[in-house]
């Protein structure tokens, strides 16, 4: 059988409408602060939920975020194009280059739904929120516009010092080690040829006696008993 209902008669005449009454009389007794908006800016913490920035580069057309949007705010067109092959008798690739990203600001409920999904880190809030316009058509941002919200990202905060490095910069730390690792054997390579070319002819030279401008003690003329003599006719 359900539980029967608490009884309202246990309760005090009148206790909700005192708690009501107190948290007024709290209110009056504070002090009024008017915000001097826009003499003065607000200060909002620095994830907050202003508007959308779009890091070109990372965008791969993969549609995810217009998909996901729940108002269909984001407005998608790309084409595909054909890479050649990187080796000789290698295959041809084709991928996806973008022409328009828009985000429509005016059916924007600012849900960030489209900045969890995006698989490549596209998307950025940023907590600039003074862009009102007088014309409705105004708030579509382009990719343009997007681009340059960028610039007003913060900085992500930083990593517990106790944690693992991620996978990406240790990925990215190794390659460019690799890099710094080959370019290090290619100099040392180089300057080892220089060096040979170098030593090269001057070595050939001293093994060489009968090259031209080379000194050495003048030999005696031979002498003996047939050899004719100064002065003998």
């Amino acid at each position: 059988m359900p539980e029967p209902l608490p009884s309202t008669r246990s309760r005090i005449p009148g206790s909700g409408l005192a708690k009501g009454l107190a948290v007024t009389l709290r209110t009056m007794t504070r002090k009024t602060v008017t915000a001097q908006y826009p003499d003065t800016q607000p200060h909002l913490p620095p994830r907050s939920r202003g508007v959308i920035g779009l890091f070109e580069e990372n965008c791969t057309v993969c549609m995810l975020c217009a998909r996901e949007c729940p108002d269909w705010c984001i407005y998608i067109d790309s084409h595909k194009e054909t890479v050649p092959a990187a080796n000789p008798g290698g295959r041809e690739r084709s991928r996806n280059v973008l022409d328009r990203f828009a985000i429509d600001f005016s059916l924007c409920m600012y849900c960030g739904i489209c900045i969890e999904v995006c698989p490549f880190d596209a998307l950025f809030w940023s907590p600039e929120f003074e862009y009102a316009e007088t014309d409705i058509r105004d708030l579509t941002h382009e990719r343009d516009k997007l681009r340059e919200w960028m610039w007003t990202v913060p900085a992500p905060p930083a990593l517990d010092p106790g944690a693992e490095e991620p996978k990406e910069i240790a990925a990215a730390r190794k390659t460019a080690d690799k890099l710094a690792a080959a370019e290090a054997a290619q100099a040392e390579q180089a300057a080892q040829a220089e060096q040979a070319d170098h030593a090269g002819p001057t070595a050939s030279a001293d093994a060489d006696p009968a090259t031209p401008g080379a000194t050495g003690p003048a030999t005696p003329p031979a002498t003996g008993p047939d050899t004719p003599q100064e002065g003998e006719s």
